[in-house]
């Protein structure tokens, strides 16, 4: 395994129990499933990711890590949010424009269907605001001129379905245009909006054609970034397939049925997981990692496991990365869900340097 520069926590108090008996305490939780190696670099992996982020976003030079894989390898952020596309989403789609449930609830399907930024800037070059009042019809003219000009219109994050039995037209995106139109004339986004439950308003959205487990749990997530929705993202969590793959590689003794609490118990036990193995994980700004979050790490170190540990095979048996990490020039100006209360402290001067045991330099968390 390449050599992992992590970031080691110091046992200042007195008070704090040692990190041998902390340990045999808090292995437990997972002991039953019967934890391997991959496990052990779930924390570690989830500390450097978090530590790169930091690094970046204090205007470090490269390269932000000694960890080979992740230096040359494509990886999402610990925090779903703090990604790319999820920034995008959040700043330019969600919070610009009405803020009526019915009309985030459009915007934030239309660009989820795509999941693509140019796509997005394409519609709003044609129609300026986006609402739900422009004819779906419309919009499928922008799309098609732009496909027959030789553009991608769909991002290669995750693969749409084309369509099913009832629900499949000549163009996959017009199937997925009259999906939405679907959902808007059931008066979905108001029936998420009255949900009780986070599972109800998943079982929502799961009932319709195209959106499996998977799909309709991540648009739940996105649209539950507004305030049109306020479920608490430790409420509920669906393993997508990528996760569930982390998940055979990270324990031998793990029936299908428990992956749900094996992600809620990483979730509820990640301070002492991180403490018991002397690493410093920088949350985001006092916001532990959600289920949500735990979810994506258990992807990417399915992905990660595939270098750095090629004799666990997991899911779907797949021994390569196929996406290599190259820094995009245009920046991002990290902005999150307004009800989280975090934005003030990633102001330009809210970050405050301060020296760890590596002897390199990351942001301390204001208090």
């Amino acid at each position: 395994m390449p050599q992992t520069r992590t970031l080691t926590s110091q046992p200042t108090s007195k008070h704090r129990r040692p990190f041998h008996s902390l340990k045999a305490r808090t292995s437990s939780v997972f002991q039953r499933w019967q934890p391997t190696t991959v496990f052990e670099t779930f924390w570690k992996f989830a500390a450097e990711r978090q530590a790169i982020f930091y690094r970046r976003l204090s205007k470090e030079p490269a390269p932000w890590t000694t960890d080979h894989t992740l230096a040359t390898f494509k990886f999402t952020n610990a925090y779903r949010a703090s990604d790319r596309v999820s920034q995008f989403l959040i700043r330019r789609v969600i919070y610009q424009g009405d803020q009526s449930p019915r009309e985030v609830f459009f915007r934030t399907i239309l660009f989820k269907l795509f999941n693509k930024i140019q796509t997005w800037r394409l519609l709003c070059n044609s129609f300026g605001d986006l609402t739900s009042a422009i004819p779906l019809d419309e919009i499928d003219v922008v799309l098609s001129n732009a496909m027959n000009a030789g553009s991608t219109i769909y991002s290669g994050a995750y693969i749409m379905p084309s369509g099913t039995k009832e629900l499949r037209m000549e163009r996959k995106h017009r199937t997925h245009l009259c999906l939405l139109g679907m959902m808007l004339k059931d008066n979905v986004p108001e029936r998420i909006t009255d949900s009780r439950k986070m599972s109800d308003a998943f079982h929502i959205l799961r009932s319709y054609p195209m959106l499996g487990n998977f799909l309709a749990y991540q648009y739940l997530i996105d649209l539950n970034y507004s305030h049109a929705l306020n479920f608490s993202e430790s409420e509920f969590v669906v393993p997508g397939p990528g996760a569930r793959s982390g998940l055979q590689k990270c324990f031998l003794n793990l029936d299908k049925l428990d992956e749900t609490d094996v992600i809620r118990a990483i979730a509820e036990n990640q301070e002492s997981q991180f403490l018991s193995r002397g690493l410093q994980f920088l949350d985001l700004r006092g916001r532990p990692l959600q289920l949500i979050d735990c979810q994506n790490l258990l992807c990417e170190i399915d992905k990660y496991s595939r270098v750095v540990h090629p004799e666990m095979h997991g899911q779907f048996q797949r021994t390569r990365i196929k996406q290599k990490f190259t820094p995009q020039s245009e920046p991002i100006e990290y902005w999150y869900p307004p009800k989280w209360g975090i934005n003030a402290q990633f102001s330009a001067d809210s970050l405050v340097m301060t020296s760890v045991p590596n002897g390199r330099k990351q942001p301390s968390i204001p208090h």
